[in-house]
């Protein structure tokens, strides 16, 4: 009997020992997979997300893909691993990202785009973006009224493999030559960046001094823009971006940068979660995959009311 139950226990011992070897799947995890948060805008989607999914309950497994799709394909892995229940994505590329979500989907794991789109529907449960051809419609009308009408300016361009930059161009420019005497001498891509924005503004003045305004796919372009301007003593140079970020705000209200367009980054987020959370307990995804956010207009007026991609009321 002794001998009995002493096999019994090293059994069980050993069962116990089997079930902590193995993954922890959380049954309530949401991932969270945006760029690099060096951009606020990235930045304020994560935090926005987190928030939120903790807010009902979720745990969150926040993750950065760098603009690396194959590196975001690890992620959603990562995800897949952990067991999550959905996956809040600002993917990596419109083409490049289309087989890393469908993955999610076959793992069973729906995909919750914000910010950027991929080039397929049905793959993932809903891309929740901001209305970037509204927007830069919005953004180009008040760079023609700042700028007269009239003289000689730049366009800086995002990273060409995000659809986003593709749509904020064509915005600007449906707007913008419709006034001849309103002339672009230069465009180039800076990727998004700070950094490079500030090199190419610097190379671009030295072909072109006599610009008299930028216009920008995104804030952080914008403000390196505007840090280049400044230090070739050209800080009268009209300059709009696009994203609503705190620093162009500040910006503004000191005098500097004159517009910026809001795209509200934090509640695209928040939503793209509680859709998620939707999905999770009924199994229904939204009634339409695609879902335009409408941007917003910051001039020096509303800007004191700006604050992490939000108006406050």
């Amino acid at each position: 009997m002794k001998l009995t139950r002493r096999t019994t226990l090293v059994a069980f011992a050993a069962l116990l020992s089997i079930g902590t070897a193995m993954p922890a799947y959380a049954a309530d995890l949401i991932a969270i997979i945006t760029p690099s948060h060096d951009n606020p805008f990235f930045k304020a989607e994560a935090v926005g997300a987190e928030a939120k999914a903790k807010e009902l309950g979720y745990e969150a497994l926040v993750l950065v893909h760098d603009d690396d799709a194959n590196k975001q394909s690890e992620l959603i892995d990562t995800a897949i691993g952990r067991g999550a229940k959905a996956i809040i994505l600002d993917n990596a590329g419109a083409d490049a990202s289309v087989a890393a979500v469908q993955k999610a989907k076959d793992a069973g794991i729906p995909s919750f785009l914000i910010d950027r789109e991929i080039n397929a529907t049905g793959v993932a449960a809903a891309q929740i973006v901001s209305n970037n051809y509204q927007g830069a419609q919005l953004g180009a009308q008040e760079f023609v009224k700042l700028m007269g009408e009239a003289g000689n300016y730049v366009e800086l361009i995002g990273k060409e493999s995000d659809t986003n930059a593709g749509i904020r161009s064509k915005g600007y420019h449906d707007v913008i030559d419709e006034f001849p005497d309103l002339k672009m001498v230069a465009a180039q891509s800076a990727n998004w960046s700070q950094t490079e924005a500030y090199s190419k503004m610097e190379s671009i003045l030295q072909a072109n001094p006599d610009i008299k305004g930028v216009i920008s796919g995104n804030d952080t372009m914008a403000m390196g823009a505007y840090a280049a301007l400044v230090a070739a003593g050209k800080g009268d140079v009209i300059v709009v971006g696009f994203d609503g970020s705190n620093d162009v705000r500040d910006s503004i209200n000191s005098g500097g940068i004159k517009a910026t367009v809001l795209q509200p980054a934090y509640a695209q987020a928040q939503m793209a979660v509680e859709q998620a959370d939707a999905y999770i307990k009924t199994g229904k995804a939204p009634a339409e995959e695609k879902q335009l956010m409408d941007c917003v207009l910051i001039t020096a007026e509303n800007a004191p009311n700006l604050e992490t991609f939000a108006l406050k009321n």
